[in-house]
């Protein structure tokens, strides 16, 4: 008892930690900067451009481009959770993050993730039920359905990260302070406590199988059926015009859990700095900017929209 009272009370809790990021590339900061500031402003204009397009035309109120609004809406939110923070760290080559601002990073990041993944599972059911059953599509995906399946994963996606910053602020952290990452990755702060981390890391496991695993085999699924039905489709114009319609939503889908699978769940004897930093960049910044320019380049009618909203802010600033 008296040990453990000792060590108690020689451990510190840090106020700060240091988020070395790309810190290892010394000679490369102004370069990184602008890489990282163009793909950042790039996709805020890009998905405010699809929110702007899809809010202010009527024909564009179907549940297909209301999923998509939503998945705008968060790849606007979880760069910013990231990017802002990294490009004033390497303006000001001050690597600080407080614990405070550490612990709300981790949960923001944690939750536009999940809302993300969430977002690819509704979109793929939707477009299972439009290929596959296209006569009761309207009837299937209903006003109150739609919002449904948008309220739940945000109310699961706000929730879980809470429970997982709660358990995280309970940790005690020492003087190691140096995560090998550019944001506060829940599995590097971990690596840092003093205390017994493995009911933290049973609840990783966990979210992984149930937030990730579950959804990419409801993935996995729908797109089965969605090919299936397709190949039963006599002509090659109806296949590729099916193909298309899904097209779009399935690259996302291979870019998001590509990346994901190469962080989360692979072996962590394939882990390195570099490469984790890497797959984060990807799904974190680079998803999110790829995602307007995916479905605006194969979707005639966000094409459509998008030039009659610019036209009309056009005729407007005039």
């Amino acid at each position: 008892m008296q040990i453990q009272e000792m060590e108690k009370e020689n451990q510190t809790n840090v106020s700060e930690f240091l988020l070395l990021g790309f810190s290892n590339w010394p000679g490369k900061q102004t370069l990184l900067f602008a890489i990282f500031l163009c793909l950042y402003l790039t996709g805020l204009f890009g998905n405010l451009l699809i929110l702007l397009a899809i809010g202010s035309n009527r024909h564009l109120h179907t549940p297909m481009y209301f999923f998509l609004a939503n998945l705008s809406l968060v790849d606007l939110c979880l760069p910013s959770a990231t990017v802002p923070k990294m490009l004033l760290n390497i303006q000001t080559q001050s690597q600080s993050i407080s614990y405070s601002g550490c612990l709300t990073q981790m949960y923001f990041c944690m939750m536009f993730a999940n809302m993300d993944n969430f977002l690819l599972t509704v979109m793929a059911y939707d477009r299972y039920v439009a290929i596959c059953h296209p006569l009761h599509y309207s009837t299937i995906m209903t006003q109150h359905l739609c919002a449904s399946l948008v309220a739940v994963p945000w109310v699961i996606a706000t929730l879980n990260p809470l429970l997982h910053t709660l358990m995280m602020a309970c940790l005690h952290f020492c003087s190691d302070n140096i995560i090998h990452h550019f944001f506060c990755d829940i599995n590097s702060l971990l690596l840092l406590s003093c205390s017994d981390t493995s009911l933290n890391q049973l609840m990783v496991l966990a979210v992984v199988g149930l937030i990730f695993v579950v959804p990419s085999v409801c993935i996995l699924a729908s797109y089965s059926r969605i090919v299936s039905a397709v190949m039963k489709i006599p002509s090659f114009q109806g296949k590729l015009k099916a193909f298309s319609t899904c097209g779009s939503h399935l690259a996302l889908v291979i870019l998001f859990y590509g990346a994901i699978t190469g962080v989360y769940m692979s072996p962590s004897s394939n882990h390195s700095t570099e490469r984790d930093s890497a797959a984060s960049v990807i799904f974190m910044i680079v998803a999110p900017v790829l995602n307007p320019f995916i479905y605006s380049l194969r979707n005639n009618e966000l094409k459509g929209a998008l030039r009659k909203t610019l036209g009309q802010r056009n005729f407007f600033s005039q």
